[in-house]
This record gives C-alpha cells, structure tokens and sequence, in this order.
C-alpha cells in the first residue's frame, strides 16, 4: 500500500539532509515513506546528505559536559527556546544535574532521573521547570566514560559537548586537542574495529550503488566499494582521522609522538541542531 508523502514529510528530509525539495520528494516516494531509506536512495544517487542527521532533529536546550578525572559525564537538557536556554537559573540547574550525575554514577538515564535534587527527584524538579517556565524542558540524555583519564569539553555555548577517555595520563593540551577533535569531526568510532556492522554493510551499499551508477564493471564494484569503504574509516574513525591542527598526521600519530602506547579508549559526543 502506497503512502501519502506530506509537504512536512519533504521538509523534514530536507532539513535532515540538506538536499533539494523535488529530491526528497521522490526518495520519500521510492521509499514509500521511509526516512532511512529515502536517505539512503539521495546517497546512491550521488546527493550530498548531511553526516550528522541526528545533531538536527535535537530540540534547544544545554549539554554539558564534566570530569573528575577518571570519570566523565555529559548530559542535555532540552527546552523549546534559546532564550530559555540562555537563562542564567535553566544553565545552573543543567550544571547541577552534571554534577549529581558524575558525584553519583547513575547507571543510566532513568537512574539519573530518579536521584535526588533539592528534596525532590531529578524527573519532578523537570515537571516544576515546565510549570514555572512554561515550555516543555526534558533531561533527554546522559552518558559517561571512565577510564585512567577523562577528558570533558564544552563547546562554547554549550550545543555541543564530548568527553574523551584515555588508557594513560596525558597532558592537558594533547588532551583538549583530541577533544576539540571529537568535537568537530564528530567521528563514530574510535578505531576500523569499533564501527558496528550494520553501519560498514551500509557504507557498503551506498558505495557499491555509486560505483555501479558511475558505469564500472561488475567484476570491479566490490574492489572499488572497499576502497571507498577505507575512505570512510579515514573520515570517520578517530584514531584513523587527519588531526585538524596538522593535516600530516593523524590522531594515532599524535597521541603515539606523546606516548606509543597512547590511545583514545571511548568518547562520547552529543550536539544539538
């Protein structure tokens, strides 16, 4: 059964993906409405779709990002505004909330909800956000790392925020490099190995239709497909990728100049639209 593709289903793909509005129109209809695939046929085709489609579906709000040390956390708290977001009390109460959730090691986001803030659960003191301020505010995510060292960095503003874990000491500024790094090349692993499989058979995909569409033989495609599928890991894995203060090297190279044993363990990134 065929699907019924709005004008707000056109306009959301979109803004997701930043391609033309006739060409979203025809990838939601090939898709009979599937936003994934619809993303997936703009790819094949050769459209330029923005990487970090979810960073635009967030709300506004504050994520911060905090570290002991050996323990790093970061967590967002959403509102409908930025004007309620650049209110001086919505920012204290997004840092407290950081700070009971790297004091106390919540398990998880429901965890977190459930501890204590001022006499009252986290998730209640939300409800009483809503009612004093007037617009729907929600602690809609937490994550954390921990490691021999944490490294936490907000970007300014406060829209983005990761926390960087490593398996030795490292200097403060190597340190803050790599998380300016994560920050702003937004990778979605630390090495080839941490990519999941589901993510690699999709690169994959799109490669293979890419190569197919550029008229190569058959008998070539997988070759090719691999050879773009070492591009992504180039892109799109830290460790893997170009260091943006020196394009001569890679974050591997220069964490290894500090110590070669020196690695990124795991990170954490969130953003906002």
């Amino acid at each position: 059964m065929s699907v019924t593709i709005t004008a707000s289903d056109v306009n959301k793909l979109r803004t997701m993906t930043g391609a033309g509005m006739m060409d979203c129109k025809k990838a939601l209809t090939e898709a009979n409405g599937d936003f994934e695939a619809a993303i997936d046929i703009l790819r094949k085709k050769g459209q330029k779709v923005a990487a970090n489609r979810s960073d635009r579906d967030a709300k506004e709000g504050l994520v911060i990002a905090k570290t002991n040390g050996a323990r790093g956390v970061v967590i967002v708290l959403n509102c409908e505004t930025d004007f309620v977001a650049k209110n001086e009390d919505f920012g204290k109460v997004a840092e407290s909330f950081a700070t009971i959730a790297l004091d106390q090691k919540p398990a998880d986001l429901a965890s977190l909800l459930s501890l204590s803030y001022e006499g009252m659960p986290i998730s209640e003191k939300v409800v009483e956000m809503v009612g004093k301020i007037g617009e729907k505010i929600e602690l809609s995510a937490y994550e954390q790392v921990e490691s021999t060292q944490v490294t936490a960095y907000n970007h300014p503003g406060n829209k983005l925020a990761c926390i960087v874990a490593f398996n030795k000491n490292i200097s403060e500024s190597a340190a803050r490099d790599v998380a300016m790094q994560v920050a702003a090349m937004a990778p979605v692993a630390v090495d080839k190995d941490d990519v999941d499989s589901s993510t690699l058979e999709r690169e994959l995909e799109v490669a293979r239709e890419q190569v197919r569409a550029e008229g190569k033989p058959e008998d070539m495609v997988e070759k090719i497909a691999q050879g773009k599928l070492n591009k992504f890991y180039k892109e799109s894995t830290l460790l893997n990728q170009e260091f943006i203060k020196d394009a001569k090297k890679t974050i591997r190279q220069y964490l290894q100049e500090t110590d070669k044993e020196m690695t990124v363990t795991s990170f954490k990134r969130i953003a906002l639209g």
